[in-house]
């Protein structure tokens, strides 16, 4: 394992606070600096995972410094946005109509149906009744005798 720099550290710190994987992370920083790292020296870089477990604490708050960053940065992405999805989707579904592609179009209509009926959107609902939600345990099945309308068996 080859010793790192501190700069190569808080790259991969970085990038793993950005939710890139080890793998990805291990060709960046090839790229990047011309060393070969493996993806398990990468993946201890990551306090949330059990590889990571004793990473110094610089080197934590970094992680967590980035990723709340990340986190709250991500509506400035453009395919972050719901509207800047809903007019790709409409160019494509445009291009894929004047093509005759009848099956992309319903493809690419579907999926924008889908974004904007909130399929994509992971939303919890508050009930008041919180059984509301449980599936029934027992279903009772009554069986009719179609040849005596009124028959229960």
């Amino acid at each position: 394992m080859a010793a790192l720099s501190n700069e190569v550290k808080a790259f991969i710190v970085q990038a793993l606070a950005c939710f890139d994987t080890p793998a990805q992370v291990a060709t960046s920083v090839r790229e990047e600096f011309g060393i070969e790292v493996s993806r398990q020296q990468c993946e201890s870089h990551d306090p949330t995972k059990s590889a990571g477990r004793d990473l110094a604490k610089r080197w934590r708050i970094l992680f967590e410094d980035t990723r709340k960053r990340f986190r709250e940065e991500t509506s400035e992405i453009p395919i972050a946005n719901r509207a800047f999805r809903l007019r790709a989707l409409g160019r494509m579904a445009e291009k894929a109509e004047s093509m005759k592609n009848m099956a992309l179009t319903a493809q690419l209509l579907e999926q924008a149906a889908k974004e904007v009926g909130d399929v994509y959107v992971n939303r919890q609902t508050k009930n008041e009744n919180p059984h509301d939600n449980v599936p029934p345990t027992r279903v009772q099945v009554d069986v009719v005798d179609a040849r005596k309308p009124d028959a229960v068996t």
